[in-house]
């Protein structure tokens, strides 16, 4: 369904699951668990992977908190998109990469909930590509000292919201890691 001409294949988008990302964040274990299943997944279907790391003041490059989690393993084969914005698409070979793969589906996972997974579905959408959320493959640290609602909530409205996310050519959706298709 793609506005991409010629894109027919799905790509899952491991999104900062990175040491200082997660540490600290609503159900980590879980949802890390969840992201290595649908890795073994895609690559049992060979599906790309594609993994973006972010970098900024606070993860800084080859830092420990910069590191993806250890109980997350790339292959080397597999692209590895550095960012420094929350869509990952923004000033990226992320969408040089999806092309040559003819992906026109992203299968979204990672962190943080609140800030590059819904920047990165949005900029997904606005692409031209279809993008799946998976419901209970992402999370958020809690900001509530800042004023936003706790974690489970932050992550319960993404997952309704995209739920029923759609535009011209182009659909959203959340699904669980068990649902998910390639």
């Amino acid at each position: 369904m793609t506005t991409l001409p010629n894109r027919p294949n799905t790509a899952l988008l491991i999104v900062d699951v990175q040491n200082g990302v997660v540490d600290s964040s609503h159900n980590r274990d879980e949802v890390i668990v969840n992201i290595n299943t649908l890795i073994a997944k895609a690559r049992s279907e060979a599906v790309p992977v594609v993994w973006i790391q972010h970098s900024s003041d606070e993860l800084k490059p080859d830092s420990a908190p910069w590191q993806y989690v250890p109980e997350l393993t790339r292959e080397a084969t597999e692209p590895l998109i550095h960012k420094r914005y929350g869509d990952s698409f923004e000033d990226t070979e992320l969408e040089s990469v999806l092309a040559e793969r003819g992906v026109g589906r992203v299968v979204v996972t990672g962190a943080q909930t609140d800030a590059c997974i819904r920047s990165t579905l949005h900029g997904a959408m606005v692409r031209g590509y279809d993008a799946t959320l998976v419901g209970d493959a992402h999370t958020t640290e809690d900001l509530t000292a800042y004023g936003a609602p706790a974690p489970e909530q932050v992550i319960s409205h993404t997952n309704l919201y995209w739920s029923w996310q759609e535009a011209p050519g182009r659909k959203g959706g959340t699904v669980e890691t068990a649902d998910v298709s390639f």
